[in-house]
């Protein structure tokens, strides 16, 4: 991995290929590590850039509370350290999707595309704004490992979880080397992030929509009707996939994404 200094941080990014830039942001509580199926089959013709966020992985430790905003603004100083000036197509899922409106909505100039995975443009309801909270003061009081533990059944589709064990230990595994207070600072920003509904129907970039078809926590109907509110948008369902796609059927994840750069180059 690069070491990167930026915004008075410094942050572990990887790094790799040549040609048009492909940006793939992490979700909660997970590290660049979980598109290891992914880098190095885009690496081949694209230039993959896959940062551990501030907090998270070979990342800096932070606390207080990190908002979606402040991610974008890292990745966009993390782009400028790399001197990539050629829009990037933005591939965030979860965590890594809220991040990615945060920044269509301030650099839309540096975007050639967007693909959000499993996440969701509204704001959070009360009852998981207080579980946001409750999980930032029970990972300063306890560590990692029992956030792990509570989030991990929700996070695989019912194959995964009971047929792939090597995935949940990968997902366990990248939960539990997170920095607590880098967890409750992205907690905390998680549960304070504005509602970003309106901003869909102003995306004007090419747009994939991704859910894994078992995906309890950012479910089918509700992605589908985020895809319909963005112009021109793909969706794609990946079947035997929960909420952690990319890492549960990287074969179709990456067909599909593989279809839509494809679709992209065909159309420069």
């Amino acid at each position: 991995m690069k070491r990167v200094f930026a915004r008075e941080l410094e942050f572990g990014v990887v790094d790799q290929g040549q040609g048009s830039p492909l940006l793939f942001v992490h979700g909660f509580p997970l590290s660049h590590a979980m598109w290891n199926a992914q880098i190095p089959v885009f690496a081949a013709d694209h230039r993959v850039i896959a940062p551990d966020l501030r907090g998270f992985g070979d990342s800096v430790d932070t606390d207080g509370v990190v908002s979606m905003e402040d991610f974008a603004d890292d990745l966009a100083a993390i782009l400028d350290f790399l001197n990539v000036r050629e829009p990037v197509v933005l591939c965030g899922l979860s965590m890594g999707g809220y991040i990615a409106l945060q920044f269509v909505r301030k650099y839309r100039q540096r975007l050639r595309g967007l693909v959000l995975c499993d996440t969701r443009a509204s704001a959070d309801v009360p009852e998981v704004v207080e579980n946001r909270m409750k999980v930032a003061r029970l990972v300063i009081e306890s560590g990692t490992q029992p956030v792990a533990e509570a989030m991990l059944p929700k996070a695989f589709g019912p194959k995964t979880y009971a047929e792939r064990p090597e995935v949940v230990e990968a997902v366990r595994a990248m939960m539990i080397a997170s920095d607590p207070t880098g967890v409750a600072a992205a907690s905390r920003g998680m549960a304070t992030r504005p509602d970003m509904t309106g901003l869909l129907s102003t995306i004007d970039v090419p747009t994939l929509v991704i859910v894994g078809a078992d995906d309890v926590l950012t479910p089918v109907d509700e992605m589908r009707r985020m895809a319909e509110a963005i112009p021109g948008a793909e969706f794609r369902i990946i079947p035997e996939a929960g909420h952690v796609t990319p890492l549960e059927n990287p074969l179709g994840f990456n067909a599909v994404l593989a279809e839509f750069l494809e679709g992209m180059r065909d159309e420069r």
